[in-house]
């Protein structure tokens, strides 16, 4: 044992748990937001003319795998940079109805996932990060099959619902939630302009993260989420990096 007792701390998580990306590599043609610009990319500076090499990014907050402070839809709420460190990493619990979307591209998460979740592992934890898998992120980066639009334009993909979102806030006290596709409502709300579960969660003074990958390599219960992005003041949303430490099977 060293006498630094972080560093052994951080030898142990190297050896006990493995990382698992939840970010999408962002990239100009991406899905997104149809009323946002495309991203734009240029180089300003090169290796061999230059010696080094320096791009510019000209983006919209609320780009691929992203952070929604209460900001984004709160005028005068938390925005990024008032977001504190401690939570930037807690721990994941992880809701799965990947099964019903399946044949339901529009489900939505219920109640009884959320009681069936914690008779298997517990009460869900105040201050965590509940994240909605629904394996949607399988279709990215295909714009047409992340929207999943019918034959009149409405868009099917599934998302949160309000009784659960009022019992993760309210009765739990969670500090986060975050999922696979692009909004907070399900498409089929999305399309008709009603926002109000995102508006709802944002109300609340709670952030979420937007557009995970890879929920399906991480257990329901017992990983710990680590979610970060830069610091812009006034910040309204931004790009993230988001992975989870998921412990070791033991031998």
């Amino acid at each position: 044992m060293s006498r630094y007792p972080w560093w052994d701390l951080h030898a142990r998580l190297r050896e006990e748990c493995a990382s698992v990306d939840l970010t999408h590599a962002f990239h100009p043609g991406q899905p997104h937001f149809p009323v946002f610009p495309d991203e734009q990319r240029s180089q300003v500076f090169e290796v061999e003319r230059d010696g080094f090499a320096v791009h510019r990014y000209e983006l919209v907050g609320q780009w691929g795998t992203h952070v929604d402070p209460p900001s984004h839809f709160v005028d005068g709420a938390r925005t990024l940079d008032l977001i504190g460190v401690e939570q930037m990493i807690l721990p994941l619990v992880v809701i799965d109805v990947s099964e019903r979307v399946v044949d339901d591209p529009d489900t939505v998460v219920r109640l009884e996932d959320v009681e069936a979740w914690e008779a298997a592992h517990g009460p869900v934890p105040e201050g965590s990060f509940v994240a909605l898998r629904t394996d949607w992120h399988r279709r990215w980066p295909d714009d047409d099959a992340m929207a999943n639009r019918d034959e009149e334009g409405v868009a099917h993909y599934p998302g949160w619902s309000r009784e659960v979102l009022e019992h993760l806030v309210e009765r739990v006290g969670v500090a986060a939630v975050g999922h696979e596709t692009t909004d907070t409502d399900p498409g089929s709300s999305t399309s008709a302009g009603d926002y109000g579960l995102e508006l709802y969660l944002l109300q609340q003074d709670r952030w979420q993260i937007e557009l995970m990958a890879h929920l399906d390599q991480v257990p329901p219960a017992g990983a710990l989420v680590v979610a970060a992005w830069p610091k812009p003041q006034g910040g309204s949303g931004f790009p993230a990096r988001v992975f989870a430490l998921v412990p070791r099977a033991r031998p």
